[in-house]
């Protein structure tokens, strides 16, 4: 699969500079993924949908080595939230693999939070859609994708 069409449309309106890095087929975790492609962890942003009470989402964008602290999103949010199911999740991102989902939840109009280790990183690596394709972007680069995205601190590393 290539790069989903609306991860396509994103990088292209904000003329987002990016290296395409192939990596062999790897349809498990995030973690998993980075190792398969020889990027650090801490550098590989993965995206977790979250679904909320009034049954809207958002999308949390967290390090690939780290997993979220609910109960902390939750007192900074002043709301609870869980996981979205994987129905909910193929329906939001209908151009992307089950399990490779695009950090850029704006572009699919959804509300995005990121964690703010990831917007200090001098490169970072996102999924494309797919599970054989990572996006190189340079921090500057990710950091002008994901500028209406909101930071916060609710992640602890695996």
């Amino acid at each position: 699969m290539p790069i989903a069409a609306t991860l396509t449309e994103q990088l292209q309106r904000y003329a987002i500079l990016f290296e395409s890095h192939p990596h062999p087929y790897s349809p498990s975790s995030s973690a998993r993924i980075a190792e398969a492609a020889h990027v650090p962890g801490h550098q590989l942003a993965k995206a977790v949908v979250l679904k909320r009470k009034d049954d809207s989402y958002m999308v949390m964008v967290l390090p690939a080595d780290h997993r979220i602290q609910l109960g902390r999103l939750h007192l900074m949010l002043g709301e609870t939230v869980g996981l979205a199911t994987e129905t909910e999740v193929r329906e939001l991102f209908h151009d992307c693999d089950p399990g490779a989902l695009v950090p850029t939840g704006a572009a699919y109009g959804i509300k995005t939070l990121i964690d703010r280790r990831l917007l200090a990183e001098p490169e970072v690596f996102i999924e494309s859609g797919d599970h054989q394709t990572l996006l190189k972007l340079p921090g500057q680069e990710f950091s002008r994708l994901m500028a209406t995205a909101q930071p916060v601190d609710a992640v602890k590393h695996l």
